[in-house]
């Protein structure tokens, strides 16, 4: 069995599988750290990985609570590479401060505490988002006409927080803070990129119902798609699952500069989806499968992350890509 260099957090994600998958395309040797056994089996059990065959160039532990003291501790062992795409649960209460902000925050700087005790770690890539980096008033309804970019930084909104997206964005901002500030405390042996992406859409291979691939971001596109009407306006910005995948994987290569920020974001108009799955799915639409009628405003927000593009050199698909590969998985799931 080959060491393992490169420790996943998070891999039965949407994100987080197919950066496992981008991962072995390229080489490594993952440790994919799971919540539990039955994960491991839901993982080989998926096509690309069974494609892919990694044998012993894939392996797993299980951290059941993550933000448990030290809960990574073990799983770094070892590894010179970390990705780390897992967060705790949202829960919406009446303390959102204790239940979604505070679990972010420490779900981010517990794995950098653990990855301090292992001297083998280089490099650290976290998923952050690109709510993180947008300012809030933008967000819910002020079209401000600025270019925004990975490289801005916001004050975090501050409780009590009156719907459960301000306190998501409060701990986003918060949990990039706190990272920042490990860096300058802590001055580590390692360094860290953070990827910042917009909503992101893309075929979930891990879902085998096509209720399953309409959940999440994926929902999102799929709401005015499958009909569903809206009069509130929603924020432009999505990527392809597969493209933000491969901007993860990239960014952990030592020839890339540390302590950088990369947005993964397109921006789009919600409503285009209709007008693609028309071209692209017509007799579905014709069947009503796809009733392709709903309605869902958009809220442009421009958000440039040529900087990605041009760091990694490649192109992020549009928005017409996203939404075929949703739709065409929806479809053949459903029968």
């Amino acid at each position: 069995m080959s060491s393992p260099n490169l420790l996943i957090t998070g891999a039965t994600g949407h994100i987080g599988f197919r950066v496992l998958v981008e991962a072995l395309t390229a080489g490594y040797s993952v440790r994919a750290a799971i919540r539990s056994e039955g994960k491991a089996k839901e993982i080989l059990g998926a096509p690309s990985i069974k494609a892919l065959a990694p044998g012993g160039k894939l392996s797993f532990i299980v951290v059941p609570d993550i933000l448990a003291e030290g809960a990574y501790d073990e799983a770094l062992r070892g590894v010179t590479y970390v990705v780390h795409l897992a967060s705790p649960l949202a829960n919406p209460s009446d303390d959102m401060e204790q239940t979604i902000v505070q679990p972010a925050i420490k779900g981010t700087t517990g794995i950098l505490y653990s990855a301090l005790k292992v001297p083998t770690v280089k490099r650290v890539v976290i998923t952050s988002s690109a709510v993180a980096v947008l300012p809030l008033q933008t967000m819910i309804g002020t079209e401000d006409f600025k270019v925004h970019t990975a490289q801005d930084r916001q004050p975090a909104p501050e409780g009590p927080y009156g719907h459960v997206f301000v306190a998501y964005v409060a701990s986003k901002v918060k949990a990039l803070a706190a990272t920042e500030n490990f860096v300058k405390a802590e001055k580590p042996h390692f360094d860290i990129n953070n990827i910042h992406p917009g909503f992101v859409v893309g075929a979930n291979e891990l879902a085998t119902t096509a209720e399953g691939v309409i959940k999440g971001t994926n929902g999102m596109m799929m709401g005015q798609v499958l009909g569903v009407k809206s009069d509130q306006p929603r924020m432009s910005g999505t990527v392809h699952l597969h493209d933000v995948a491969k901007v993860h994987i990239l960014a952990l290569g030592l020839a890339v500069k540390g302590g950088q920020s990369f947005g993964a974001i397109r921006n789009n108009v919600w409503n285009d989806a209709l007008g693609y799955v028309k071209k692209h799915f017509p007799r579905a639409v014709e069947s009503g499968k796809i009733p392709a009628n709903g309605d869902q405003p958009t809220l442009n927000i421009d958000f440039d992350a040529s900087k990605t593009e041009k760091t990694f050199g490649f192109e992020f698909q549009d928005y017409e890509a996203q939404t075929v590969s949703v739709v065409e998985q929806y479809l053949a799931l459903l029968g």
